[in-house]
């Protein structure tokens, strides 16, 4: 006996839904235990700094602890290696950095491939670095630092944090794009590096702004420009670096990323609340008094972004023949 038509309709769409149940009911339960952020920094760096900031949102409104884990090393190598080894139950999170981008160029032998095996969630931060230089250097301008530096071949030297760190490869691409040369002075770590800048050891430096915007407002450093394609508002009478050599832009980054595999509901879920995170007050507020951006989107928009950053930085790397320390 044919069913009628608006009965056979009406079960036809029951029966569609039904694969859908489990996964509402399983995004709806998560997180059912604890959750770790592996952070590939060590406790206080800019990178724990905010993955703190974003889990203590989440454990308040998920309802389970979030809990940092430092695993430092390897150029945060170490911390995705065991997020690409975890469950994918959405229960082991990585921040995400731009050093995931570069070291996907950096790295001869990785065992993963970060783009294939971590899925995006969400983007958080943009982090603009700063060129800087100790005040003993005659110049007050990128168009003047460019002029100093042609006129005096291999007498200033830039520090960075290290091989292949955002600071470094920034610097790098300034060198190519302006048509100098630079000694590089890799050291370990941002600290040390500012330090030695400051004492005059070195004469120039791209470094995260987190970890120098203090000296820079004391005037033991002095900023001739920022690295990011805008005007930074923590000092908006600097200019951009690509004000005086178009097309050039260097940010540090990051986000959110799970094990491939993790279910879509669950990237959704977190994703939701994570740019709710970012849009409120308090977080905005706290992200700008480090000098940062926020950097919502979806994880698509995420995905997109370390696409790009991975194919750009990758260029600049074997143009340069950067390796690691």
């Amino acid at each position: 006996m044919a069913l009628p038509r608006r009965r056979f309709l009406h079960l036809a769409a029951g029966a569609a839904a039904l694969p859908v149940v489990p996964r509402i009911a399983r995004a709806q339960a998560y997180p059912t235990r604890p959750v770790r952020i592996i952070v590939g920094g060590p406790p206080g760096g800019v990178a724990d700094i905010h993955a703190r900031l974003i889990g203590q949102w989440l454990s308040e409104r998920l309802g389970q602890p979030f809990i940092i884990e430092n695993r430092p090393g390897a150029g945060s190598n170490i911390a995705t290696e065991v997020v690409t080894h975890a469950p994918a139950d959405g229960h082991t999170l990585l921040l995400v950095a731009i050093n995931n981008a570069i070291n996907a160029t950096l790295y001869d032998k990785l065992s993963f491939n970060f783009i294939r095996d971590i899925a995006p969630v969400a983007s958080l931060i943009r982090s603009p670095n700063v060129m800087e230089v100790n005040p003993a250097v005659p110049v007050k301008t990128v168009p003047e630092f460019i002029a100093y530096a042609k006129a005096n071949p291999g007498k200033l030297n830039m520090a960075s944090p290290g091989n292949g760190s955002v600071a470094h490869i920034a610097g790098e691409m300034f060198k190519r794009m302006a048509g100098i040369e630079m000694t590089h002075v890799p050291y370990r770590g941002a600290a040390p590096a500012v330090t030695d800048l400051i004492a005059g050891q070195v004469q120039v430096a791209f470094d995260p702004m987190s970890s120098s915007i203090v000296h820079i407002k004391a005037g033991k450093l002095r900023a001739l420009a920022v690295t990011t394609a805008n005007r930074s508002d923590v000092l908006p009478d600097i200019p951009t670096v690509g004000d005086f050599l178009p097309g050039f832009e260097a940010s540090g980054w990051f986000g959110i990323g799970a094990p491939k595999g993790t279910p879509a509901e669950i990237i959704d879920k977190l994703n939701r609340e994570i740019n709710a995170g970012l849009d409120d007050a308090k977080v905005r507020a706290r992200i700008a008094e480090l000098g940062n951006t926020v950097l919502a989107g979806s994880p698509a928009d995420f995905g997109k972004l370390i696409a790009e950053e991975t194919e750009k930085w990758g260029k600049v790397i074997r143009a340069a023949n950067i390796k690691p320390d």
